[in-house]
């Protein structure tokens, strides 16, 4: 089949849903998971009052009488557990000036690629006396072919975000190995420039003109440290590492940052009640989401302006539900961030999400900021909603589900103090440079270094070395082996060794359900030469203590 042949197959379907859409006289509803909406038709708002960016980021339960919420949740719940591939029925919907609207409803999943269940689409329309009576084919026909038409255009758009999550996490990989070569490669070439000795009468001027130069390499490598990382949130490809946190802690530990980013002709007022209930939260990518949205607002606020910043208990019961909160019902943490900026207009507030989009003017931003606001979120399976007005500032409400679980002590981890006195790392690196780069990083601060190109040459190493080897330092997503078979490998041959993980995109090898697993020490490419030191020191302390077992 020639690629043209192929176009227009595809192309067809897509036009004639565009059609169907925008034509039909079928609610057609889409939500994730979680119930909350994502698409919204025209014809759902002629039946139930809402425009699009009114609903969407709100739960479906705004659509639900109080009494049949429960009833409601479940027949989703089976949906999207897979227990049911569809459900038809007739039932009440609540509409925005509160009147009931009788219904006919259809809820049907909709699977990725691989059969998860990623969504539900709902599409219903209005039961009267007179359609009950009437029989129209072509009226089915046509509901028919927008149920089949938008199952496969949901198919099609999530296959697709699955597709940029892969390739996001593919690009952030390699492109973070560029990155950490070019971070430590810029830290040598300065301190060699410092330290060496040079007679020539202009070598003062040429010195400090070259450390500029390497200065402004170092920069570089950090902004683009930060968009690979932005790209990994937005995809909700980021391995986080939740702990059950009470809010105002992680709210305070930020807060110097926040007036930093600020400047000093933005006030910020932060309200901060006691006794709030526990989250389960990532304290880094809480600290991300306030950076990001203090961003937004001291771009809002060009003349300057007051940031506000307060958190609360909420009980979400149905008739908040009802009244149009976007979470279901149980206990929340209320975290709201407020500006006195410019504000939002209702057509760009319904875009405010999207990656890569922006009203800034170009060099203002990358347009990824609110997105990666709303991966983060999404991600923990919270709520996030807009409230803004143009001239009247902007509030961003997001509810963070309550926890259950117990608080751990969290024990940091010792410094590494001691000084190596030649202890052997294996270090498995694919790419040529970065495996240099961290070999030479480790040897110039007193380590043995053995090091592979991939996983069966390291296993093989492994096998036929004659001295110890204390700790494998091992990238993740390689050819050949995974990082996480080369360390069962190894550890089957020295069952005392350590291990330690470097990526910049671990999610789909060490991760589940997008946590890192208990127990495995990572650190995140691209890495300075300081923190791959501490983090080999911290899964080494305590296990080599006094270094007995290094052969000197």
């Amino acid at each position: 089949m020639s690629k043209a042949t192929k176009h227009k197959r595809t192309a067809a379907p897509r036009a004639k849903l565009a059609a169907i859409l925008e034509s039909t006289h079928d609610a057609i509803i889409g939500s994730t998971p979680l119930g909350v909406i994502n698409s919204w038709n025209p014809a759902a708002t002629d039946l139930y009052g809402y425009a699009a960016e009114e609903v969407i980021g709100r739960n479906v339960d705004v659509l639900v009488a109080p009494e049949r919420l429960e009833e409601e949740a479940e027949a989703l719940r089976r949906i999207v557990e897979g227990g049911d591939p569809a459900e038809q029925y007739e039932t009440t919907r609540v509409a925005k000036d509160g009147s009931v609207v009788a219904v006919s409803l259809t809820t049907a999943a909709i699977v990725d690629s691989a059969n998860a269940v990623v969504g539900a689409v709902m599409v219903s329309h209005r039961r009267s006396e007179s359609q009950r009576d009437r029989s129209n084919i072509d009226e089915r026909k046509l509901a028919a072919d927008a149920d089949e038409a938008l199952l496969e255009a949901h198919l099609q758009q999530t296959q697709r975000m699955e597709v940029l999550g892969r390739l996001a996490g593919g690009v952030a990989h390699d492109f973070n190995n560029l990155l950490a070569v070019i971070l430590n490669y810029s830290a040598f070439v300065s301190e060699e420039l410092t330290g060496a000795v040079e007679s020539a009468p202009d070598w003062e001027r040429r010195r400090e003109g070259v450390q500029r130069d390497v200065e402004q390499i170092r920069r570089a490598a950090k902004r683009a440290t930060d968009l690979t990382h932005q790209l990994l949130a937005f995809a909700r490809r980021e391995v986080v590492q939740p702990r059950v946190l009470h809010l105002n802690d992680a709210v305070t530990d930020v807060e110097q940052l926040l007036r930093r980013t600020l400047g000093e002709d933005m006030e910020l007022v932060i309200k901060l009640p006691d006794q709030l209930w526990p989250i389960l939260a990532d304290p880094g990518q809480i600290e991300q989401v306030l950076v990001n949205l203090a961003i937004n607002a001291r771009d809002a606020m060009p003349g300057g302006g007051t940031l506000r910043i307060d958190t609360a208990n909420v009980a979400v019961d149905a008739e908040s539900v009802a009244g149009g909160s976007p979470a279901r019902p149980g206990r929340y943490v209320r975290l709201r961030v407020s500006d006195t900026g410019t504000g939002m207009s209702a057509e760009v507030a319904a875009h405010a999400f999207e990656p890569f989009y922006s009203t800034k003017g170009d060099g203002a931003g990358t347009g990824l900021g609110l997105a990666t606001v709303y991966g983060i979120v999404s991600q923990a399976e919270a709520t996030i909603a807009i409230q803004s007005e143009p001239g009247a500032g902007t509030t961003f409400t997001m509810m963070l589900p309550v926890t259950d679980e117990a608080a751990a002590s969290i024990e940091e981890p010792a410094p590494y103090e001691r000084t190596p006195k030649g202890e052997t790392v294996l270090v498995v690196e694919d790419e040529e440079a970065l495996r240099e780069v961290t070999e030479r990083i480790f040897t110039r601060n007193g380590y043995r270094v053995i090091t592979a190109a991939n996983g069966p040459d390291a296993v093989a190493l492994v096998a036929r070395h004659e001295g110890e080897i204390h700790l494998l330092v091992t990238d993740v997503v390689m050819p050949k082996m995974l990082g996480k078979e080369v360390a069962e490998r190894v550890r089957e041959l020295r069952p005392d060794i350590e291990v330690l993980f470097m990526s910049g995109y671990a999610l789909p090898v060490l991760a589940s359900q997008g946590r890192l697993e208990p127990g495995v020490a990572l650190v995140d490419k691209p890495f300075s030469e300081a923190a791959l030191l501490a983090k080999a020191g911290q899964v080494l302390n305590g296990n080599f203590r006094g270094f007995e077992n290094v052969r000197r």
